[in-house]
């Protein structure tokens, strides 16, 4: 029972908080490339990360680094750059909406990978999601003719590796304490990060005297914090004390926050769209039911 309560609490502040972290991508790229801030956000979350918990990376056994490193460049390194690349093009809502596709890509993952059966109630919900996907793509090009709604796929991207992710987590490194999985991670990514960062021109002039330079810096800044730190902890622990199907299905709340500050911040989204987004809503809920592992021959 305390478990129930529990998890369900960190569901709503995910929620809110990841909610918010797309239209703080959007503001950060006023002043920075996607690149820049890809690598800025994994360096200062990196930093973050291990003055808080460094002393946990003697807890974790050496046997569990690879799976780190796999969770590390699938759940935190390859999404952060991929979504900014993505907000260069599309709106923040909209993306926030596509990454709804992450418990469908659970469900789908589960089965092809990790040999988890699924009904015919949670197929039809993965249908439904990917109609609504399509809907929200194809009305949201109409919408606004200026965006290039093919960077929908660098969104659709990271949904699969936050679904794989996901299974990772639940399946090799469930005794590994939630702040240890959150540091291993960073460790391991934040080298590349600052290799990146050294080529993307961020040490010069022409950056630091952009006029957006500072508050894109403060975003970021919030975005390493909240967004992803202290969320990608929470997240560990939500894993753990759940399913890897409900601990994804943050996305049913964000959705709403983020159309919230998107809309507040002059985007534009159809009604149509909003019908695209129910219906995307609907498939992840169909989606959600309990699924059953397939029996091992005794």
């Amino acid at each position: 029972m305390k478990n129930l309560n529990l998890k369900w609490i960190y569901l709503i502040i995910l929620s809110i908080i990841w909610g918010s972290s797309f239209i703080l991508i959007k503001k950060a790229l006023l002043g920075l490339t996607p690149y820049q801030l890809g690598a800025l956000r994994t360096i200062l979350t990196g930093l973050i990360l291990l003055s808080a918990g460094f002393y946990t990376l003697k807890s974790i056994p050496k046997i569990k680094w690879k799976w780190l490193l796999l969770s590390g460049l699938l759940g935190s390194f390859f999404p952060a750059f991929l979504f900014a690349i993505a907000e260069t093009e599309i709106d923040s809502a909209v993306t926030s909406i596509l990454n709804s596709l992450v418990p469908l890509n659970t469900i789908l993952l589960g089965f092809a990978i990790f040999k988890i059966t699924s009904t015919k109630k949670q197929i039809l919900g993965v249908i439904i999601g990917f109609i609504g996907t399509a809907i929200l793509i194809l009305k949201g090009s109409e919408l606004n003719p200026n965006q290039n709604y093919l960077y929908s796929v660098f969104v659709i991207a990271s949904t699969l590796m936050y679904a794989t992710n996901t299974n990772i987590i639940k399946r090799h490194l469930q005794d590994v304490k939630p702040l240890a999985i959150a540091v291993g991670n960073y460790v391991v990514i934040i080298i590349p990060a600052i290799i990146i960062l050294f080529y993307t021109d961020f040490f010069t002039e022409e950056t630091f005297g952009h006029p957006e330079f500072l508050p894109s810096l403060i975003y970021v800044a919030i975005l390493a914090l909240f967004g992803t730190a202290i969320a990608k902890v929470f997240y560990n622990k939500l894993v753990q004390i759940s399913t890897p199907v409900f601990a994804s299905s943050v996305t049913y709340i964000m959705p709403i926050v983020a159309l919230s500050w998107g809309i507040l911040d002059g985007e534009k989204f159809s009604f149509v769209q909003g019908l695209a987004a129910c219906l995307i809503l609907v498939g992840v809920y169909l989606a959600n039911n309990r699924v059953k592992k397939t029996k091992k021959p005794e």
